[in-house]
């Protein structure tokens, strides 16, 4: 059987993995996976077929990458948004390394890439996913602010209140008493 991985921006989520599969099924095409941002199909698309999926996930707001740079660039990005907001286990090394293991490329390389494409750097996007899953619990109201940094790998509690100001620019308190979630949908950071 021939194993073709296929990569799709803007998957973030569980549902967005549920509507690719929707997608798969429709237009006959198997699939041995569909996980975030990535499908490994078992027969080669021809062109035509290509095309269709490309049509059909773009309907969803999904993008089908070329191999190649921007499908490095929704890797990355894929597997920041697995580790902060999906992921049980901390990650026991730093986002460098991490990313450098998975994706077999320095990463300084990637750190370059992912700037001139994106116009932000690595760090940026991972602070502002990480700002995204502080929203989230903070909304859910069941752990303490101390907590919360601990979970989240900030040094401190005061230290996470300084980040969340320069990026939302509220305090978590204020963010808390709006009893709103006012956070962005993963694929729009």
């Amino acid at each position: 059987m021939n194993e073709n991985k296929i990569h799709i921006k803007n998957m973030v989520c569980q549902r967005c993995i549920l509507a690719v599969q929707d997608i798969l099924h429709d237009l006959n095409i198997e699939a041995e996976e569909v996980a975030l941002g990535k499908v490994t199909i078992t027969h080669e698309l021809n062109a035509d077929k290509r095309k269709e999926l490309s049509d059909r996930l773009k309907d969803l707001d999904f993008e089908l990458l070329e191999p190649g740079r921007s499908s490095l660039i929704s890797r990355i990005k894929t597997l920041i948004v697995e580790q902060i907001h999906h992921s049980k286990e901390p990650l026991k090394e730093n986002f460098s390394t991490f990313l450098a293991d998975k994706l077999h490329h320095e990463y300084s390389y990637l750190s370059r890439l992912f700037s001139s494409v994106e116009g932000i750097t690595i760090e940026k996007y991972i602070a502002r996913q990480k700002i995204e899953k502080v929203k989230e619990l903070l909304f859910y109201d069941e752990l303490s602010l101390s907590e919360i940094a601990f979970q989240m790998d900030y040094s401190s509690a005061a230290y996470l209140s300084t980040q969340f100001k320069k990026e939302t620019g509220m305090t978590p308190t204020e963010f808390k008493n709006r009893h709103q979630p006012g956070h962005r949908r993963l694929d729009s950071l």
